[in-house]
């Protein structure tokens, strides 16, 4: 992670489609644009410092993690008026003293690349799984990321398009229209093969 030390952080939240979760937005760098990190629980932060710290606040059930901001979900019926203070203090503190987000040498898992996901399938398909990925990544991701979330490829077969939602996105009341009547209405205009979109990291 790129040393912040006494640097001054300012920290923003910012009000997402989720109504339990809060996007923190720093002018800090916590990771190469494109590439995120989600922790649904404490036990999958073993590699983040501070995820692990904000799981410590009784009220956070997940956390996440994109380049400049930190998205927090939270567990309880507390109002964000009364925990928004207390966490962007924390979160200014923490980046200011040099706190590392991610333990040493860690490195967050590279985005989905059509190489990737064309490896064994037909010409015809890998057509397809291209014009999916271009459009994921110029139209859709950017505007997931607005709210705090992210969205990745994870496979296409016969018609069916998988993707894995993050963040904000998980667990949000909203995330199945957004799935349904943005994302796959998007898809099936543009590539008229897609007949579905269908998302694991989100209770739909």
């Amino acid at each position: 992670m790129t040393e912040n030390k006494e640097k001054m952080v300012s920290v923003y939240a910012e009000a997402n489609p989720n109504p339990e979760s809060m996007k923190f937005v720093m002018n800090v760098q916590l990771l190469p644009d494109g590439q995120s990190v989600d922790y649904p629980d404490l036990e999958s932060a073993a590699d983040s410092p501070l995820a692990q710290e904000l799981f410590n606040f009784d009220y956070v059930s997940r956390v996440f993690i994109a380049s400049n901001f930190v998205t927090v979900t939270k567990t309880t019926n507390l109002e964000w008026v009364k925990i928004i203070p207390e966490l962007r203090t924390f979160l200014k503190s923490y980046v200011e003293a040099g706190g590392p987000a991610f333990v040493e040498g860690f490195s967050a898992a590279p985005k989905a690349t059509e190489s990737d996901a064309t490896g064994e399938t037909s010409e015809g398909d890998a057509a397809i799984i291209k014009k999916v990925i271009d459009l994921l990544d110029n139209y859709v991701r950017p505007a997931v990321e607005q709210d705090g979330g992210n969205i990745s490829f994870k496979s296409y077969n016969d018609g069916v398009v998988k993707v894995h939602l993050q963040g904000s996105c998980s667990g949000c009341p909203s995330a199945t229209v957004t799935l349904k009547a943005g994302i796959e209405n998007l898809l099936k205009r543009m590539v008229p093969e897609v007949k579905e979109v269908v998302a694991d990291g989100v209770t739909i």
